[in-house]
């Protein structure tokens, strides 16, 4: 068994090995991710050596002290966050092989193919149709989702299809992994009220997907795409920041920097989500450590709802204190962002781009039925088509 002490010796090897100063950036990450130092928890061979989750805190620290590089997790975040521990479930051995090393270092982005324009917050309804051609050969494929974070730079897109109409819409999925630069693949983009272009609709066109693609059985998608769907309201919801990290950071300090712009009343208000922004701050530190002892859980659904209600809330509070300030907006330059930047923008941009935080990982709507179904064990709400075949629903 891996302790902190052998990791603290390992790390210290690689930073001796190849020192972060004179090492290239792109090499470091290779190593590192070799020398089992990525992820501690993953098997030996896929950037871990097996030990214990929490243990990934010592490795870390070690590496920060010595200024090494760090592998962009906020521009690959989908990858890291939902492909990998996907593949890692659900991957045959040359999948992990082939995708969890690049994933990790960077040198291939990923992005996720699940909502469709009718199929979002009832996501099982989904359309694009993947058609076997023939019995060992190529899935084709054609449909359109939208919402698609990521998709104008990635390489590989998790991809969720119907395989089989006949059967209810639960279980006539499959999933597969879509190669972003396949021609059949068009990827428009979708211009916001922020004024940027950070999400996507994608249209797919005769693509086609080899078998060996595939995670999971045909027909098993839902199943698989359940351990995508927790693992991202884990990283949405559940992020690690320091106090006063995140929306509440930039309100308190104009709270301090400005006094001119206090009344009691915001003075009462910017403590109440001080608070609350401190109570989801150790939630999510909480839901971390139960990380350790297994897959995430329902409770990640809780997270993700108070991250998008307190960054809505925090940031209407923020517009407020600064008076005409915040009406101001700093650039409506259309752009194609590589990744969301809520703290280096201004308060009208936060304001604005929190409407997304209650619609994109699921709805606010959609995680309180999760949350009062799968923790709280109230009573389902009743269903008429769960046992009716897709090809039979009305759209």
């Amino acid at each position: 068994m891996i302790d902190a002490d052998g990791l603290r010796t390992r790390t210290r090897a690689l930073l001796a090995a190849h020192p972060p100063a004179t090492t290239d950036r792109a090499d470091f990450l290779k190593a590192r991710f070799d020398a089992g130092l990525a992820w501690v928890h993953y098997p030996e061979g896929l950037g871990g050596l097996g030990a214990p989750r929490s243990l990934q805190a010592v490795v870390d620290a070690e590496l920060e002290a010595a200024g090494a590089p760090d592998n962009d997790p906020r521009r690959i975040g989908i990858g890291l966050g939902m492909a990998a521990p996907t593949v890692l479930g659900f991957g045959t051995e040359e999948q992990k092989q082939r995708f969890l090393r690049p994933l990790w270092t960077g040198d291939e982005v990923w992005c996720q193919l699940f909502s469709e324009p009718g199929a979002g917050s009832d996501l099982a309804a989904l359309g694009t149709r993947a058609v076997r051609d023939g019995e060992n050969g190529d899935w084709v494929v054609n449909g359109q989702k939208v919402w698609t974070s990521s998709a104008h730079t990635a390489r590989w897109a998790i991809l969720i299809a119907r395989t089989d109409p006949d059967l209810p819409k639960h279980r006539g999925i499959t999933y597969f992994v879509c190669d972003m630069t396949d021609p059949g693949v068009e990827v428009r983009p979708l211009r916001q009220i922020t004024g940027e272009a950070e999400f996507n609709e994608v249209f797919l066109t005769d693509v086609r997907i080899p078998d060996a693609h595939r995670l999971g059985e045909v027909g098993d998608g839902w199943k698989v795409a359940q351990t995508t769907l927790m693992n991202e309201r884990v990283s949405i919801g559940g992020m690690r920041i320091p106090r006063e990290g995140g929306m509440i950071g930039p309100v308190a300090k104009a709270w301090r920097d400005r006094p001119d712009l206090r009344t009691h009343d915001l003075h009462q208000r910017l403590m109440e989500l001080w608070v609350d922004a401190e109570v989801a701050r150790l939630t999510g530190e909480r839901l971390r450590q139960q990380l350790v002892a297994g897959q995430p859980g329902p409770e990640g659904s809780g997270m993700k709802l108070g991250f998008a209600r307190l960054n809505q809330e925090i940031s209407g509070l923020e517009v407020e204190l600064l008076g005409e300030e915040g009406l101001l907006y700093d650039d409506w330059t259309m752009r194609r962002p590589e990744l969301v930047d809520f703290t280096g923008r201004d308060a009208g941009y936060r304001y604005l781009r929190s409407k997304g935080n209650s619609i994109e990982g699921g709805t606010s709507e959609v995680l309180l039925n999760i949350v009062a179904e799968r923790v709280l064990g109230l009573p389902a709400e009743p269903r008429t088509d769960k046992d009716v075949a897709w090809k039979d629903l009305a759209r």
